[in-house]
């Protein structure tokens, strides 16, 4: 008899399969806030909001491109945002394409010129929490990549 036998559960996908399914998961989750409008783009818009209301903030999602792995600001930026978002509990991953976030979120609402999207903060759209099945899937993703000492996991966007 399996663990997962014993607990009723099913057993635990492979890494790719649970990387995929993370991967899916983000997109539903970036669609879905969008509409909500529950979705701040932006490292310095990040950082204003996590300032004023860090308790408001469900989800980090933190991109960059091959290019932006030289910007030493962008960086010091990256490792203060997490820091933040460990020490006030903030779920956080990481996405290598920025690109595939812009088709994901699409560009601004005010000037439709593309929008800087190397931190994207997900935020409560009312006081009682957000129930969204993508957000907990994600959270339940982080938790097990902590599990694992990945503190800040990278994930794959689909196609």
């Amino acid at each position: 008899m399996t663990l997962e036998e014993i607990h009723g559960q099913e057993p635990v996908p492979a890494v790719h399969d649970w990387m995929q399914g993370a991967g899916k998961a983000l997109h539903e989750l970036l669609v879905s806030a969008q509409r909500r409008g529950c979705l701040t783009a932006g490292v310095y818009e990040s950082a204003k909001l996590m300032n004023v209301d860090p308790d408001n903030v469900a989800f980090c999602v933190l991109a960059a491109d091959e290019e932006d792995e030289g910007d030493i600001a962008l960086q010091i930026h990256f490792t203060l945002i997490q820091a933040f978002c460990c020490e006030n509990d903030i779920d956080i991953v990481r996405v290598n394409d920025v690109s595939k976030l812009a088709d994901i979120v699409g560009p601004g609402e005010e000037s439709g010129e593309p929008r800087d999207l190397h931190c994207i903060l997900i935020t409560n759209p009312n006081e009682d929490g957000w129930k969204d099945p993508a957000l907990e899937k994600l959270n339940s993703f982080c938790e097990e990549s902590r599990n694992s000492n990945d503190w800040v996991p990278t994930i794959t966007l689909p196609e």
